[in-house]
């Protein structure tokens, strides 16, 4: 089903914003704690969570995978 242009699909496949800010504010310790690259940092961990599922379910991984070969009975 599809709601105001975004599948089901989609939103299952998006991070939510807890994930966002703590991977974040992972990338903002480890660059020192810079002032001002907030957008920077969030913007880039949605990217890399995003890249990271794209790729867990390409290769069967992810929990939502349909004939996931890896998941436990």
């Amino acid at each position: 089903m599809e709601l105001d242009g975004v599948s089901e699909e989609t939103k299952d496949f998006a991070p939510s914003a807890d994930e966002v800010a703590r991977k974040a504010y992972f990338c903002y310790v480890n660059e020192g704690s810079p002032e001002g690259c907030a957008v920077q940092h969030w913007l880039q961990a949605e990217a890399d969570l995003i890249a990271e599922r794209a790729l867990t379910r390409m290769h069967g991984f992810h929990p939502d995978a349909k004939h996931n070969s890896h998941a436990t009975k």
